[in-house]
C-alpha cells in the first residue's frame, strides 16, 4: 500500500474494523518512513459473469441496464427505488454466487421476471410484454389469463 503523503510502498495495519455494511473492511495504516496514519477500505472481489446476447454478443453485467428495466416496468406502481435496488442486488448476488463464467441473457430475463411476478402483476405484464416480444394481442392476453389464473391458486 503506497503512502498518500510519502508515497513509500511499506505500512503497517494499527487497527482494523468491519464497515458499518459489513461489506469491508476499514484498515487504519501508518507509514513506515514518514510515520503519518491514513485509512484503507478493503472489498472482497466479485467476479461477475460476461453476458451472452442472442446475437451471440458477450458484454460484461451491467447492472445499470437491469435497473433500467424494473424502473420502466414500474414506473407509476406503488414500487420504491429502494426495493428495485435489492432485486438488481438479489440477481447480481445470484450471478456471482453460481460461479459461471458466462451466463445466457435470456436467463437474467427470467430472473427479473420471476422477480416482478412476485412483487406486482402490472409491472410483470408491461416487463414480459416487451421481453417476450408479444406479436399480437392474444399473446398478451395468455400471459394475463396464467397471470390471474397463478393469483386465484394462492
Amino acid at each position: 500500500m503506497k503512502c498518500p503523503f510519502c508515497s513509500y510502498t511499506e505500512s503497517r495495519v494499527v487497527d482494523s474494523r468491519v464497515s458499518k455494511d459489513a461489506e469491508s473492511i476499514r484498515r487504519r495504516r501508518e507509514c513506515l518512513k514518514c510515520k503519518k496514519r491514513f485509512t484503507t477500505s478493503e472489498r472482497g472481489e466479485e467476479t461477475l459473469p460476461l453476458i451472452v446476447k442472442k446475437d451471440a454478443r458477450r458484454e460484461p453485467f451491467d447492472r445499470q441496464k437491469i435497473f433500467s428495466g424494473l424502473k420502466k416496468a414500474c414506473e407509476k406502481r406503488p414500487i420504491s427505488v429502494d426495493i428495485l435496488e435489492k432485486i438488481v442486488s438479489r440477481i447480481e448476488q445470484g450471478l456471482v454466487e453460481s460461479g459461471e463464467r458466462e451466463v445466457k441473457s435470456p436467463v437474467i430475463g427470467e430472473k427479473v421476471m420471476e422477480e416482478l411476478y412476485n412483487l406486482d402483476g402490472v409491472a410483470y405484464v408491461r416487463f414480459a410484454s416487451v421481453y417476450r416480444e408479444f406479436k399480437d394481442i392474444n399473446q398478451f392476453m395468455g400471459e394475463l389469463k396464467d397471470l390471474l389464473a397463478q393469483r386465484e391458486r394462492e
